[in-house]
């Protein structure tokens, strides 16, 4: 089923924003290469994963001025976590349950909405979408029913409609597409349910399928000599996060998911290409480098963040560099190559950690603490929590002050191991191998921390990856920290994340809370800039959900009563601008 408002009564009714939206600039290759600062063209503004906006307008000495422009209610619940893409003045925002909207960006009045249909059979796990990829003059939606929509940017009319995978198999689809060179690139999830991991690439204008690469290697492919027996088939690697993308080098980056089942007796070996950044030829689909942040992982510390592409400095040497946050509580520094292979450079904790002993400076590959290390019939506490040092939420980079800037969580840690038998895998049904009771309860707060005080649990971190030391942190007490950052050129920070629903902004140098607007409910949402007419504006959507409300969940059953609020649900888009 769709919605549009194509109706020329319609149209006239909705006044400028329909006008707008019949003279769009079409989306090219070179302009996602090169993105004006007044467009958010893409999920993290650039292909590099940056989160900057160049936009200098709303600065440390003004934003004390940001003031409400307009809302729109969105009229579902869940997780909002898509930023509001804007091309020339059209705004297309992605919500949970496949919804999109093409709204006028300096009124909020609608122009079209389209609404995907959702088979009733199916169970949604994670119920969100993390927006949509703007190429051409289409707008591309992956779904949770394993299908890539693409819809015409003017109308929002049903251009085409692929398969991404087998949703009655747990296939499923929540990231932002990555679009270049004609292609619509995108992974799948469904770690949880055994499935096999895989990218897939589609013809931007037929929906064609153009390529397939599977994330766990079959007989006869590099890798599969890491797996034992069949267990490959069922080995997880999904591949839930957007990519980022050398342009230059023609070279796709994405992060991958931890194997399958959870207990990693059950996957004996090294378990290639999970828990791992792997290359990938935009044009072939081909793996042409790789690093594995962990081997045949037991702590569900997906890496599916794709590596920022920043350059840095290190030791004396000049590297064009890969940086990712690992869930695994380790920044890790990686250099690109032209021709695709990944060189491990450094690996600096940054959270509280106790399943590595130590990290091969050479290579890069951990060596693990097996009192530590969850097994079929050993329960084991680590930290950080399964949730990670960091979770899907990204990095965010300013060339300003030169900071990679990092939303974690410390001093929270799970308690898991398995039940002493690993179920029969079936098709479309869970095949974890820990009781899903014990995932829904195992978080704790690390034993040094005294919790009849309010305990640091979200962190926002800022490090110098030259030195690869934190400049400064800004604590957040007793709150889980799901914010994905954005950083502009007026060196400010915009992120929420936090259970009072505040959206605030601070100064990028040192952290200082400068501004905050309470939202209606909870914001983990990646925030967006643009301008039009000279104008600068932030768009971010509120509406909490997903593993956000679950960590919540958890949090106020272990703190006294009344220090972690419940976040009241519902999905709203909010834009700001200087009064």
């Amino acid at each position: 089923m769709r919605r549009t408002l194509a109706a020329a009564a319609a149209l006239m009714m909705l006044g400028t924003g329909a006008a707008v939206a019949q003279n769009l600039n079409p989306v090219t290759d070179a302009r996602l290469q090169n993105p004006e600062p007044h467009n958010w063209l893409q999920w993290r503004g650039n292909y590099e994963g940056w989160g900057y906006s160049p936009l200098d307008e709303i600065t440390t000495e003004n934003v004390k001025n940001l003031r409400p422009v307009w809302t729109f209610a969105t009229g579902v619940t869940e997780g909002h976590q898509a930023p509001p893409m804007v091309n020339d003045g059209v705004m297309y925002v992605s919500t949970p349950q496949n919804q999109v909207f093409a709204l006028d960006a300096v009124t909020g009045n609608e122009i079209w909405r389209y609404l995907h249909e959702i088979p009733g059979d199916l169970f949604q796990l994670h119920p969100t979408n993390r927006g949509v990829g703007l190429y051409g003059d289409k707008v591309y939606m992956a779904t949770v029913d394993a299908r890539m929509v693409a819809l015409d940017a003017k109308t929002g009319n049903v251009v085409w409609n692929s398969p991404i995978g087998d949703y009655k198999a747990g296939y499923y689809a929540t990231l932002s597409p990555l679009v270049a060179e004609g292609k619509v690139v995108v992974g799948v999830s469904g770690g949880e349910y055994g499935i096999r991991g895989y990218v897939i690439a589609f013809d931007s204008e037929t929906g064609a399928e153009a390529w397939r690469t599977h994330t766990v290697p079959g007989p006869g492919e590099p890798g599969h000599d890491t797996w034992k027996g069949d267990s490959w088939k069922t080995g997880g690697g999904s591949v839930w996060m957007q990519g980022n993308y050398d342009a230059d080098a023609k070279l796709a980056y994405f992060g991958t998911g931890n194997g399958g089942p959870w207990i990693p007796e059950a996957r004996p070996g090294d378990n290639l290409y999970t828990t791992s950044v792997i290359a990938l030829d935009i044009n072939t689909g081909e793996i042409k480098g790789h690093h594995q942040y962990h081997w045949n992982d037991a702590w569900d510390w997906d890496e599916v963040s794709a590596p920022v592409l920043m350059d840095f400095e290190r030791d004396g040497r000049k590297v064009k560099g890969l940086v990712h946050a690992g869930r695994n509580g380790f920044i890790w520094s990686m250099e690109r190559t032209d021709e695709g292979p990944i060189n491990f450079v450094a690996a600096d904790k940054y959270v509280r950690q106790n399943a590595f002993t130590s990290i091969d400076p050479e290579t890069g590959r951990p060596s693990y603490n097996e009192s530590a290390t969850p097994g079929l019939n050993r329960v084991v506490t680590f930290c950080p929590s399964l949730w990670g040092g960091k979770d899907w939420p990204m990095e965010a980079y300013s060339p300003r002050t030169g900071l990679l800037y990092i939303p974690s969580h410390e001093n929270l840690c799970s308690e898991l191991g398995g039940s002493g038998e690993i179920e029969d895998y079936e098709p479309g049904q869970l095949y974890i191998g820990i009781p899903i009771d014990v995932i829904l309860s195992s978080l704790r707060i690390h034993e040094s921390q005294d919790t009849s005080k309010p305990v640091t649990i979200g962190k926002l971190q800022a490090w110098d990856m030259n030195t690869g030391k934190m400049v400064w942190a800004t604590d957040f007490k007793d709150t889980p920290f799901w914010a994905p950052l954005l950083a502009t050129g007026g060196d400010l920070l915009f992120t929420g994340g936090t259970v009072d629903r505040m959206f605030r902004a601070m100064d990028a140098r040192n952290g200082e809370i400068l501004w905050e607007h309470p939202m209606p409910s909870g914001v983990t949402a990646t925030p967006a800039s643009f301008a039009v007419d000279g104008k600068q504006y932030i768009a971010v959507q509120s509406g909490w959900g997903v593993d956000a409300e679950r960590m919540r969940g958890l949090l106020a059953s272990i703190l006294p009563e009344g220090r972690v609020p419940t976040v009241p649900q519902g999905g709203s888009i909010h834009v700001f601008a200087v009064d």
